[in-house]
């Protein structure tokens, strides 16, 4: 395949940004930042490890679930999950963190980019309890860029017109896992698992 090796041949196919977009970075929350914060449910975070290595990881909660400490500070809950903290990892070695905050129907996006850590504050964590859940920790991220990302890709993709949608493309979660990762346990067994009660677990107490 042919390959682009240097920012030049990338500038000559893509061209220049426009002084719009290069001007929209900011380095602190403007009041219209905070609003988004405040109804957003979800986003996805980016690490890379010290040898490059990256993961995504999806947060979800309650709209607002992302608190912002100051116009230059927010945190992010750790919820019950799988363990396997490749993403607090990462930022234990890299604390460079990449997050898109998304609002169900929207196409635009918020981005922000920064340094993290983990943190395990007492009076954080009390903030962050949720139907008598409290995390074990947070990640504290102090901001370096943000900015509102337009909606093109969520326009392309068709991501928020229910028309498009085709849950059942793919084989169910349980098929998955069985497949994948499960082998020893039935389809039977998991599709139980992964049924109505699984939400159940979201919030175990703490």
């Amino acid at each position: 395949m042919e390959e682009i090796t240097s920012e030049a041949q990338l500038r000559e196919l893509l061209g220049e940004p426009t002084p719009a977009a290069l001007g929209k970075e900011r380095t602190a929350l403007h009041e219209l930042d905070r609003a988004w914060l405040a109804a957003s449910p979800f986003c996805l975070v980016a690490t890379s490890a010290a040898d490059g290595s990256c993961d995504v990881s999806p947060k979800g909660d309650p709209p607002g679930f992302t608190l912002v400490l100051d116009d230059r500070t927010i945190a992010v809950p750790e919820r019950a999950g799988n363990r396997r903290a490749d993403g607090y990892r990462n930022v234990l070695a890299n604390p460079h963190v990449g997050l898109i905050y998304l609002l169900p129907g929207r196409t635009d996006t918020l981005r922000i980019n920064g340094r993290a850590r983990l943190v395990t504050d007492a009076g954080l964590l009390d903030r962050m309890v949720v139907k008598g859940h409290r995390p074990v920790l947070a990640v504290v991220v102090e901001i370096e860029q943000v900015f509102s990302h337009c909606g093109k890709a969520f326009l392309r993709s068709g991501l928020w017109d229910v028309g498009t949608w085709q849950p059942d493309a793919v084989a169910s979660r349980a098929r998955i896992a069985q497949a994948l990762e499960r082998p020893e346990e039935s389809l039977a067994d998991l599709e139980r698992y992964y049924g109505p009660g699984y939400a159940q677990g979201l919030y175990p107490a703490s």
